[in-house]
């Protein structure tokens, strides 16, 4: 069953500089082999990290090494259009917007007004929104390297 209310659950993190220079040790061992990577606790005991495991720390640690916040969610997850918005850094109206002309797709709850959005959705718009982005800057770049007025 897909989870709601997820951003309230999710597990986020803001790395400070002492946090970000752990990580990094942390990633770098991770990337020299995710075969043998072994959790020990406190109290002796051994866990091996199955290799999907072990690739999302290397990953996570990466990031929260290069000093970028952190947010943990199942990928399963479906957001309501506040939650969404709150991922995106919109507002609540301007999603709704995007989901009521398609550009995100949701669905509506049986016998309500409610909609709910799949999380891959609103990353798949992110990503869409960055590429976007991008190609707007490249192109500002090559008319300004070209000195033509715009």
């Amino acid at each position: 069953m897909a989870r709601t209310g997820v951003l309230k659950h999710a597990v986020h993190v803001d790395p400070t500089t002492d946090q970000a220079h752990s990580a990094g040790e942390v990633a770098e061992a991770l990337e020299s082999g995710l075969d043998a990577v072994v959790l020990t606790f406190p109290d002796g005991r051994q866990v091996a990290l199955p290799s999907s495991l072990a690739e999302v720390l290397r990953a996570s640690a990466r990031e929260v090494a290069d000093g970028h916040g952190l947010t943990v969610l199942p990928s399963d997850a479906t957001l309501t259009p506040a939650e969404a918005a709150e991922l995106l850094g919109l507002s609540r109206p301007f999603v709704a917007r995007l989901l009521d002309e398609g550009e995100i797709p949701s669905e509506r709850l049986p016998g309500s007004r409610h909609r709910r959005v799949r999380l891959a959705d609103v990353l798949e718009y992110a990503a869409r929104r960055d590429r976007k982005r991008e190609g707007r800057r490249r192109i500002a770049e090559a008319v300004a390297d070209t000195s033509l007025p715009y």
